[in-house]
């Protein structure tokens, strides 16, 4: 049976500007800070707590491989846990002009994850039961992520 996809919510988050750590055994580690956002789908929407991060390393490939951490607050003061472990990359040069700063088309790269949510017993609890896929679009200062529910 072939799963479907419907769109869980899409964030729009804001970003501090990225935490240089270096060379570790994985590649070139950074941490992106989340500074806030928005949140909004057809069964939940919110805000997006400042104090999360992406801690991303680029490997030597030139795959850059993000795992974010973060935390929702919907509308009615839940807040839910994400962990949003993926990838991103493409041609070298699309890289570099988004590496710099630049606005890229996200058409031109590729930007996949598979968000996990844990949410507290009570209106939210069936996210906990479902599995999820990610796509997103990288901005200077900002990201956009929609969040699918595999049916």
């Amino acid at each position: 049976m072939k799963p479907e996809l419907s769109l869980l919510l899409e964030i729009r988050a804001s970003l501090d500007a990225p935490i240089v750590v270096g060379d570790v055994p994985e590649g070139k580690r950074r941490v992106v800070p989340v500074s806030g956002g928005t949140f909004e789908g057809p069964k939940l929407r919110g805000n997006l707590l400042p104090g999360g991060a992406d801690w991303q390393y680029l490997r030597p490939d030139g795959v850059m491989i993000v795992e974010a951490q973060y935390l929702l607050r919907t509308d009615d003061g839940v807040v839910i846990q994400v962990n949003n472990r993926g990838m991103r990359h493409g041609p070298e040069e699309v890289m570099r002009r988004l590496g710099a700063g630049e606005a890229v088309d996200p058409a031109e790269y590729y930007f996949r994850a598979t968000p996990r949510l844990s949410a507290p017993a009570g209106p939210y609890d069936w996210l906990n039961r479902r599995i999820f896929l990610c796509t997103g679009a990288r901005y200077p200062d900002a990201v956009a992520l929609w969040f699918y529910e595999v049916g």
